[in-house]
């Protein structure tokens, strides 16, 4: 099966080891890091969500007007606008984009980030939210008749959109958690299930779930997997661990020195996500996991989102990718700390080589395919 690269579309140059010294949305450096990612084999870009960030669809649509080729992943929370208005802003983005939208809907991991915005239901409220949500969405993009809508959340008559996605039937959609509810609402709705990067075995069981979760839902299809890192590499082993070790300490700089205090919730309070319980508990359990997955980024930050690294050269780096892709995770998501220059060089070292094993890969399967079928009618003539 083919794979795909997942970068990040920040619009500023900060991260968790340095200060930003652009706007929150800079127009030169949104594009410019951008541009590192098309010109450097990646396939899409994630604009985030964050309740003081800049609002994602407006860059997206910012980004699409001046690129052609690069794939966008729309972040968004369904508090913040009624599923009928999110629909045409969709079909909006994706008619701007020629087709090249994926969103993603976000739950919301901590009551504390939801209540920024307004948003005060409780966790298992807001999973049953999401779900009757992403319906109304798909609905939305692809009824051209008009339809009435009465659920737990929303309500509402007569709505027809007139702007319909490039995309047909229609654009894809993207989900992610690790909890029950989770695995409930994105199995059910999900063509792309998302996982933040934890061993192989955690993960293989987390993809079972998944699928689980798509089965009791009554699917036949299964959404794809894709599972998100961050990557620190250099040409030797040695200058790679280095580099980490000095990455840890910086991020534990800042969070010391009061520069990175954790936005979502009090410094000494535990996660309230699934996810983020998961990271930790895999950090305290061990450091370094497989062929060059790395926790204590992800203990460095309380175990913020996106935060195990995968460390090494960019053949080892590659190789535990593959580790990855061989459970059946097809899009890999990577970010590194200078996001400029990691999205440079993870591009020019580590996608060449994952893309040219997966190919060999996939012809080793159709060989083996196409050997078998001649075995099976060559049986047959025999019988015959």
């Amino acid at each position: 099966m083919p794979v795909e690269f997942l970068g990040i579309a920040a619009t500023g140059d900060g991260s968790e080891t340095s200060p930003r010294t652009t706007a929150s949305f800079d127009r030169d450096y949104t594009l410019r890091l951008a541009r590192a990612h098309e010109d450097h084999g990646w396939d899409r870009v994630l604009f985030a969500y964050g309740s003081g960030s800049p609002e994602p669809a407006a860059a997206a649509a910012f980004l699409a007007s001046h690129l052609d080729k690069l794939q966008i992943l729309l972040a968004h929370r369904p508090n913040v606008s009624y599923p009928t208005f999110a629909a045409k802003t969709f079909a909006t983005l994706d008619r701007i984009s020629e087709g090249r939208l994926t969103v993603h809907f976000i739950t919301g991991g901590t009551d504390h980030e939801q209540q920024r915005e307004g948003d005060f239901l409780t966790k298992d409220q807001r999973y049953e939210r999401t779900r009757e949500y992403i319906g109304i969405v798909k609905k939305a993009w692809t009824s051209r008749e008009p339809f009435d809508h009465e659920g737990p959340h929303y309500r509402f008559n007569d709505f027809v959109s007139d702007v319909f996605p490039v995309q047909q039937p229609r654009p894809a959609v993207s989900f992610g958690g690790s909890s029950d509810a989770a695995y409930a609402a994105g199995g059910a709705e999900a063509d792309i299930y998302c996982l933040w990067g934890e061993p192989l075995a955690r993960t293989a069981e987390q993809i079972e779930r998944v699928k689980e979760a798509a089965r009791a839902a009554g699917r036949t299809d299964l959404p794809r997997i894709q599972v998100a890192f961050r990557p620190i590499i250099a040409p030797t082993e040695e200058l790679a661990w280095e580099k980490a070790h000095r990455t840890v300490a910086a991020i534990r700089a800042r969070r010391e020195s009061g520069e990175l205090a954790p936005r979502r919730r009090p410094a000494t309070a535990q996660p309230e996500n699934t996810g983020s319980q998961r990271l930790i508990e895999i950090a305290e359990a061990g450091e370094r996991y497989d062929r060059a997955l790395w926790t204590p980024t992800a203990a460095a930050t309380g175990g913020a989102g996106n935060s195990n690294a995968l460390v090494g050269t960019p053949e080892t780096v590659a190789q535990a990718l593959l580790d990855y892709y061989d459970l059946g995770v097809d899009i890999l998501s990577a970010r590194g700390y200078h996001l400029l220059d990691d999205a440079i060089d993870f591009g020019r070292y580590v996608i060449p080589i994952v893309r040219e094993e997966v190919a060999k890969r996939d012809a080793a399967k159709a060989e083996a395919a196409a050997r078998a079928e001649r075995d099976r009618h060559q049986l047959i003539a025999v019988q015959a």
